[in-house]
């Protein structure tokens, strides 16, 4: 079986991705309950005990508030950084295992690289999946966009990028002050323009599939997240944007 991956659903309210392979299903992150994410997991063919294992990218709650009910309820094994291991909502878990954000590691016949990301958490990373010579990246919740992030998403065959903002909107916005600042700042969220770069510095016309995620509610459009990235990447019928309710459904790796 090629390398699989879906959504569950992707901004503010709440994200979860799923990376599949003939031997190994692998939950990334979990912002929800475990009400909801038992059925989405099952809107894509899935319940929790299929799960080999969850990664975490980082502690905030959109991202880690469900990973201990469900790892707990369910005995699953959970991945995460030193740092993000210290938010209480990962303690006493069945199986936790230490991520060395510099080492790659294999999960059954998937390997998974750890990248470290400027991000306003306390250890966090996301991930590069290889199975079978390709590549798949997930890259969300960073607010600039370093070498080591371009070399690491250099050779990708599908990614997830955030599309966060659009500057103009967050500037204009309901966002007090001191949150708009962190928004749009080195340690926030890559606005448009900054995903935009971000295709532009790695072999965009090898990605068979591009997924826009983690698009605001109240700081973007898909619109105008679509229109930045269309000016790099003009491959429409592989071009998909991750719902927050609907998630996307299973895309595959030819």
């Amino acid at each position: 079986m090629a390398l699989q991956f879906a959504s569950l659903g992707s901004g503010s309210k709440g994200n979860a991705t799923l990376v599949k392979s003939e031997n190994c299903l692998l939950l990334v992150d979990c912002g929800f309950t475990i009400k909801e994410t038992e059925r989405r997991l099952a809107l894509l063919g899935h319940q929790p005990g299929d799960i080999s294992a969850v990664l975490v990218t980082h502690e905030h709650s959109d991202h880690s508030k469900g990973v201990g009910p469900l790892a707990r309820k369910y005995r699953l094994p959970v991945h995460f950084t030193h740092g993000t291991g210290q938010y209480d909502g990962l303690k006493k878990l069945p199986a936790p295992a230490l991520i060395n954000c510099h080492r790659p590691f294999t999960i059954e016949d998937i390997e998974v690289v750890p990248v470290a990301v400027p991000h306003d958490a306390r250890e966090p990373c996301q991930f590069v999946f290889r199975h079978r010579g390709k590549q798949l990246g997930i890259l969300t919740d960073l607010g600039s966009i370093t070498p080591f992030v371009i070399d690491c998403y250099q050779h990708c065959d599908a990614l997830m990028l955030e599309c966060n903002h659009d500057p103009r909107m967050l500037s204009m916005g309901p966002y007090p002050p001191q949150l708009k600042l962190r928004v749009g700042g080195q340690w926030g969220h890559l606005s448009n323009q900054q995903a935009a770069n971000l295709l532009r510095s790695i072999e965009h016309d090898r990605l068979q599939h591009l997924v826009i995620s983690h698009i605001s509610e109240q700081n973007n459009t898909e619109q105008l997240a679509r229109e930045a990235i269309e000016e790099v990447y003009q491959q429409c019928d592989s071009l998909i944007l991750a719902d927050q309710q609907a998630g996307v459904d299973w895309l595959q790796l030819g």
